[in-house]
């Protein structure tokens, strides 16, 4: 097929299911979009319905339907671990075969002594917490002593929560940019991540200014072929922290759905005619919803984007390709707050389709960057299966 612009989606923890070794996470039962569907007693979706979301998995609410506007398919996770890196990482065809560390008990006291002495601050907290529980336990104190809140989570981050009025954005990116710079070696996390808030005891709530500080990927990734090949690559959202920059020809830090779903929009208005890579995180779903387990809320934002998805798809031209998948689940009926191992949904849309079909379950999620590898004519050794060939 002809393909002019990618308009790759990544629904951030938008999960669609167990993988085979889910339970080796303890993840067993977990199922975002099923687990939703039926914990709200059915969820109205006919956007994705008519591409082919109920086809590809059973949600109550949304039906299959025999004549999918999309394909569609679920694909497995290679990669180890549950983390967003891992997970945009391999979309990209990079696959992560060690998983990054982890710290249930916290960080070792020795990297903890090192990094207070490098930002010159004693801290809060080191321990697995949920980024609002911890907020309310801990922001009072930080107010009171200006020491950054410390905390991790089952996934590979080290995390620092400032009240924007104790610790201005600016010093608290610095400090992340100190902490990233001594998680090497053994202690490598996948990402620092800087989280503000505002407000006062009993009603702190976290802002857009986050930022995530991340690995630099151990390769060249799609993003950056793309880029040499002369292609736009325009990142939205947290796509250039992911990628540390690498790979993207401009960028929007677009801070929730609704600016990354209006940016998507407008890219698609100023390139026409131009070949490239619109490549946007929507993050609500993972951020306000899933890590929080708010099972309305999440419904709602899932609705909110369905809503939105006619007016990109009126926006495309007929050689545009639309890609909509997830990088993990963050299934908000399951136990704790924490991501978890999922398939991840597949649909893929062209106005130069008359009819989508199943494209089989994938075993990868690089299986995406194989496919645009060959549709925009790269060279390229990197992981994944195309389907690029089954789009006709």
């Amino acid at each position: 097929m002809k393909t002019g612009r990618a308009i790759l989606i990544v629904a951030d923890s938008v999960g669609a299911g167990v993988m085979p070794d889910s339970e080796q996470y303890g993840d067993a039962g977990a199922d975002t979009l099923g687990n939703i569907s039926r914990a709200v007693g059915g969820i109205s979706l006919p956007n994705l319905e008519r591409m082919g979301l109920g086809n590809l998995h059973k949600m109550e609410g949304v039906k299959e339907v025999p004549h999918p506007q999309a394909f569609y398919a679920k694909m497995r996770e290679l990669s180890e671990g549950k983390d967003t890196t891992t997970g945009h990482w391999e979309i990209c065809g990079i696959i992560t075969r060690k998983a990054f560390p982890t710290y249930p008990n916290g960080f070792p006291k020795s990297l903890m002594d090192d990094y207070e002495k490098a930002i010159g601050r004693g801290t809060l907290g080191n321990y697995p917490a949920s980024g609002t529980e911890i907020i309310d336990q801990l922001g009072e104190e930080h107010m009171k002593t200006g020491k950054p809140i410390v905390y991790t989570s089952a996934d590979s981050v080290f995390q620092v929560a400032c009240h924007e009025e104790i610790i201005p954005v600016p010093e608290l990116y610095r400090i992340c940019e100190i902490a990233r710079g001594l998680l090497t070696g053994e202690h490598a996390v996948s990402r620092v991540i800087a989280r503000p808030f505002l407000g006062s005891p009993g009603s702190f709530k976290r802002t857009e200014n986050r930022r995530d500080f991340s690995l630099v990927p151990p390769y060249p990734t799609l993003l950056d072929l793309a880029k040499e090949a002369g292609l736009f690559v325009m990142g939205i959202g947290k796509i250039e922290d992911i990628f540390v920059h690498r790979g993207l020809t401009e960028s929007d830090h677009t801070g929730n759905n609704k600016k990354g779903l209006e940016c998507i929009l407008r890219q698609l208005d100023s390139k026409r005619g131009r070949k490239g890579i619109i490549f946007a995180n929507l993050v609500d779903f993972d951020m306000l919803f899933g890590h929080r387990r708010n099972v309305e809320g999440y419904a709602g934002s899932l609705k909110e984007f369905d809503d939105y998805l006619p007016k990109i798809m009126s926006a495309m031209d007929d050689d545009d390709l639309m890609i909509i998948t997830a990088d993990h689940g963050c299934d908000p009926t399951w136990k704790g707050s924490d991501h978890t191992r999922e398939k991840v949904p597949l649909i893929v849309y062209s106005k130069q389709f008359n009819e989508g079909r199943d494209l089989g379950e994938r075993s990868s999620f690089a299986d995406i960057c194989a496919t645009l590898v060959e549709l925009f004519g790269l060279k390229s050794e990197l992981a994944g299966e195309s389907f690029a060939s089954q789009l006709a």
